[in-house]
């Protein structure tokens, strides 16, 4: 969410013509029909805001591209829940586990950076 609205408020900046008074309209998609208009004053941004936008915005896409590779290769919660059962019946609640394992490969595999 934070990625969207940061390149939301760039795309915002960097596209206001006058750069005050910008309208930014939202339509709602639930039942209702009807566009919903704020005013907002922006200062125009410079260089390094606009950089600083754009790497917070990339940062952000980096991590959630991670999170969502980890949840594809993370097995159904059901087998995570049978290793779990198996583990605890072994007595191995602790990194010797075959839950601890699977889910460090992941983490290993797909670091947060």
């Amino acid at each position: 969410m934070a990625s969207l609205f940061t390149k939301t408020k760039l795309y915002i900046e960097a596209n206001s013509s006058t750069w005050d008074d910008t309208k930014v309209s939202l339509q709602n998609d639930g039942s209702e029909d009807y566009i919903k208009t704020w005013t907002y004053s922006f200062a125009k941004p410079d260089d390094s805001k606009i950089a600083e936008y754009e790497t917070a915005g990339d940062t952000q896409e980096t991590l959630n591209a991670v999170l969502s590779k980890r949840a594809s290769e993370y097995k159904e919660l059901k087998e995570q829940f049978d290793l779990l059962y198996h583990d605890m019946t072994a007595g191995k609640g602790d990194s010797t586990g075959e839950w601890y394992k699977h889910i460090k490969a992941v983490k290993d595999a797909n670091p947060k950076g």
